[in-house]
């Protein structure tokens, strides 16, 4: 099959698209993959056809400051989730969208593989499914359905445990949708509209997971908040395996001999700006801990903006071989990257977590719900809060053991074959659904009137 890949131009969420390309490129499928510009060398690396985005949609999210300054100047909350929403993502709607159909008049794909965020997809997704190509999307964060105790979203909030908590849920949900939901909703119909859409109701991230031709989750039920109902299109796949040798060996590797317990601690890659949230007073927490060796890693930047003074137990590396490292890991330290977490557990790696920016308030609800580690709900730790939370997960069997279930579920999706499986019946439906309105393979990719007039 052709296959379109599409990505917001963010580690977090290329990351695990560019692991979905591996596996249908070692298939035999014929790739080609659309994002910002600034990812085309390490997209074409990977032996995958690059094509960039332009104008609006071609931006580069490792510095979410740089792209909506304002958010610089505003506390994690209802505002800050309207200006990043609105400027991060609705505004890029217009240029993603333009960049899907010119891509696809050059490369007429058989399916569309997005990740959930990428919402340029949505305009695509609101035509007759027989004037487009199906449309998979690959959820690269939390199920951001809606819940059923009414909660928002992105706020860190755990499943409701009575109906006080459901009284409580409703005044922070109507507060969401004055100050967030509502505001947001007014803007994006905005952009619909300008691109000859009708508006919709639904509100955004329900929208593209309502409207998907199937939705793969990129995670096992047992780390999602239960709902009562999810559209039948969703499927938890597990995690993509790691793409081998995106690293090589660090120079202190048989250092990790299994003498001491080893501690992974990262900031991922997005907000590794200031180390001193996160790797630094972790060293710090960890320094005179004879049992335990500090692993580090700078999420790519250079080691010398991890300031201070190194102790004798710790080992830094900008980039790691995260195949190599996950299973000498004892535990991981993270600011609660998606990602990053989920392959945590699928190693059977328990966590400590602490960050409440982007998506990471609710990722590390999850793992403090789910049993598979401790959130210290806060985005900067003190050195005292991070050793005794260290310590307590170490010396805890329950954290371990949870850890292990957690991947034996992992263990028992065959993630490969999975997507394989609805990549092939979402593309097999599609074709019937032509048939039976009567087109042909030749419709310039399925594009609607409208855009082949832009």
């Amino acid at each position: 099959m052709k296959i379109l890949i599409t990505s917001t131009p963010g580690i977090g969420h290329i990351n695990p698209m560019l692991a979905v390309g591996h596996m249908l490129r070692s298939e035999g499928h014929e790739l080609s993959f659309l994002s910002g510009s600034w990812l085309r060398d390490r997209i074409e690396r990977a032996g995958v056809h690059f094509r960039s985005f332009s104008g609006e949609a071609d931006v580069d999210l490792r510095n979410l400051h740089e792209v909506a300054p304002e958010l610089a100047e505003l506390p994690t909350g209802f505002e800050w989730l309207r200006v990043a929403l609105q400027r991060i993502f609705i505004d890029r709607i217009a240029d993603q969208y333009r960049g899907l159909q010119q891509a696809l008049l050059e490369f007429p794909a058989d399916v569309i593989v997005s990740d959930d965020m990428m919402f340029g997809v949505l305009p695509m997704l609101m035509t007759p499914r027989e004037e487009r190509p199906p449309i998979v999307l690959c959820g690269t964060t939390i199920l951001h359905w809606c819940r059923s105790d009414g909660a928002p979203n992105f706020l860190g909030l755990p499943p409701a445990a009575s109906p006080a908590d459901v009284e409580r849920f409703a005044v922070i949900a109507d507060e969401y949708e004055r100050l967030t939901n509502g505001p947001t909703m007014q803007h994006l119909n905005g952009v619909l509209r300008g691109l000859g859409m009708e508006p919709i109701s639904l509100a955004l991230f329900d929208a593209v997971i309502a409207h998907a031709d199937a939705y793969l989750q990129l995670t096992v039920p047992s780390f999602e908040f239960p709902r009562e109902h999810i559209p039948s299109t969703v499927s938890f796949v597990g995690t993509p395996p790691l793409i081998p040798g995106q690293a090589p060996l660090p120079p202190w590797a048989s250092d990790l001999d299994g003498a001491r317990k080893v501690v992974l601690v990262t900031q991922g890659t997005v907000a590794n700006r200031d180390f001193g949230l996160l790797v630094e007073p972790t060293m710090a927490a960890l320094a005179n801990e004879p049992d335990i060796l500090v692993v580090g890693t700078a999420g790519g930047r250079p080691l010398d903006a991890i300031s201070g003074p190194i102790p004798a137990n710790a080992r830094l590396a900008s980039y790691l071989p995260f195949e190599w490292l996950l299973p000498k890991v004892d535990v991981l330290v993270t600011n609660g990257g998606y990602g990053t977490v989920n392959q945590s557990m699928s190693a059977g790696i328990p966590l400590v977590t602490a960050g409440l920016t982007e998506d990471k308030a609710d990722v590390n609800a999850r793992v403090k719900w789910s049993g598979v580690g401790i959130n210290l709900e806060t985005n900067e730790p003190t050195p005292g809060l991070l050793g005794d939370a260290v310590r307590t997960v170490l010396d805890t069997p329950h954290y371990r053991n949870r850890a292990r279930q957690m991947a034996e579920e992992f263990g028992a999706i065959d993630t490969r074959s999975t997507i394989l499986r609805i990549l092939h019946e979402t593309a097999r439906d599609s074709r019937t659904a032509r048939l039976v309105a009567g087109r042909s393979r030749s419709d310039r990719a399925y594009l609607p009137a409208h855009a082949m007039t832009r």
